[in-house]
């Protein structure tokens, strides 16, 4: 598949270094020829030209692309080079943008009317995994999928009932849950039944909606009941958690910038109580009352920055940080420090991006920031491999294993004796390693 990725920013360098590990035929363009001197050791071809130029989209070789992608800083930029790219032969386009308007449904019509099929905000896809992650506070990890199957990343604790259980132990009970990977130190592994699990260890499970409980108890969790939050930074993403956020949770929102913060203040609800100052400095933590805070969430532009101040909340007693982290060598860093969630834009641009590569059914993609993973929603066809044979003779790689399946409308777990059934709605688990040996599977 030859894919043309225009902007050599944050996003589209990490994107292309992802699609090249899958042997994909990548070209990144830039009109800045400094952001393309990072891919030496990759094997992406580099364009010097705009992305809004027909002559430089002919040059990058536009005609023959599968997919062209626009995510430079500038939406304008993007949604043009869409358009182009479309009538110059490109079979699918993908936006990257900032309004929020272009992203309402009954727009969708119209922009693939004039050539761009897909559009991704990873602002508004970041807030929204904030708010996901303050209605689940004891995981790391939560995703769900329609009819209540749901994937969830759990830290075990050393007074967890499930440390030193081994997996074969656990699967002699009614199959309520499913652990599908183990994040340990640095390595992920997809577990078998002589697996024994560690404290420390980041558990992946699914399991469905009426068995949450069941999969707290054995972790040892908690739930924590929010109802103050402190979110320092002011910026795109942080004023989208304030307008998701459930109103009856009480908001501290924290600027540095004066001028900024005062701004701000005249826009937000009433129940976002905006305050000039450094969230790092720990007397102004004190005397906000962060202790009472049942969550810290830092969203400044610095991924240092939002790593220590998650620290400095953790020591002072508020039981869930999340910190935005865009440098990705820092992401095992802030596990390491017990920072709670982590928000990556690169990450979660990728998933929304990556779904529109497989030639299999799939619903929804997610990049696992911690485990260096994908887990992915996926249709099986009527005639596929999949649904040939019982899962235990189907002899699925290593590196993925089947989470759980939607039939019907209904959640359940999947066992070695089940045999998948066109239609069936599959939660595949699988390492950065497999997601393109998916498709052999499911078309």
């Amino acid at each position: 598949m030859k894919i043309i990725i225009g902007g050599a920013g944050e996003v589209g360098r990490h994107l292309s270094k992802l699609l090249s590990a899958e042997e994909q035929d990548i070209v990144l363009m830039d009109s800045n020829e400094e952001n393309l001197n990072f891919l030496s050791n990759f094997e992406i071809m580099t364009v010097a030209g705009n992305p809004t130029s027909i002559r430089d989209l002919k040059q990058a070789g536009i005609g023959a692309a599968d997919m062209f992608i626009g995510v430079t800083p500038e939406e304008t930029t993007n949604m043009t080079a869409c358009m182009l790219a479309h009538n110059l032969g490109a079979k699918k386009t993908v936006a990257r943008v900032s309004n929020e308007e272009y992203l309402l449904s009954k727009n969708t019509d119209f922009f693939t009317q004039l050539g761009v099929d897909s559009l991704i905000c990873p602002e508004i896809l970041a807030a929204n995994e904030i708010v996901s992650a303050l209605h689940t506070p004891w995981t790391r990890q939560w995703w769900e999928i329609a009819g209540g199957l749901i994937l969830l990343g759990i830290k075990v604790r050393e007074n967890a009932p499930i440390v030193d259980k081994y997996l074969y132990d656990l699967g002699k009970e009614n199959k309520i849950y499913h652990i599908v990977a183990i994040k340990r130190d640095n390595y992920t592994l997809i577990p078998g039944g002589s697996d024994q699990i560690h404290a420390g260890d980041l558990l992946y499970f699914t399991t469905t909606r009426e068995h949450l409980q069941d999969v707290k108890t054995i972790t040892g969790k908690q739930d924590i009941e929010i109802k103050k939050v402190s979110i320092m930074g002011a910026g795109r993403i942080a004023l989208k958690v304030c307008e998701l956020i459930p109103h009856h949770i009480q908001v501290k929102l924290m600027e540095i910038n004066k001028e900024k913060s005062y701004r701000i203040a005249e826009k937000v609800d009433g129940n976002i109580l905006v305050i000039n100052g450094d969230g790092r400095n720990t007397d102004l933590l004190i005397q906000e009352n962060i202790k009472n805070c049942s969550a810290f969430i830092a969203l400044t532009g610095n991924s240092e920055t939002n790593i220590l101040a998650c620290v400095a909340a953790k020591s002072l007693g508020v039981p869930k940080t999340i910190a935005e982290v865009e440098n990705l060598d820092y992401i095992q860093m802030a596990e390491k420090l017990n920072i709670g969630n982590i928000i990556n834009k690169k990450l979660i641009a990728s998933s929304h991006i990556y779904q529109f590569l497989l030639d299999a059914d799939v619903s929804t993609v997610k990049c696992l920031a911690f485990a260096n993973a994908d887990v992915a929603e996926l249709v099986a066809r009527a005639g596929s491999k999949i649904t040939k044979k019982p899962v235990k003779d189907l002899r699925l790689p290593k590196d993925m294993t089947l989470g759980g399946k939607i039939r019907d409308g209904r959640a359940e777990m999947i066992n070695g004796d089940m045999i998948i059934q066109p239609g069936d709605h599959v939660l595949v688990f699988c390492l950065d390693t497999a997601m393109r040996k998916i498709e052999n599977y499911f078309n």
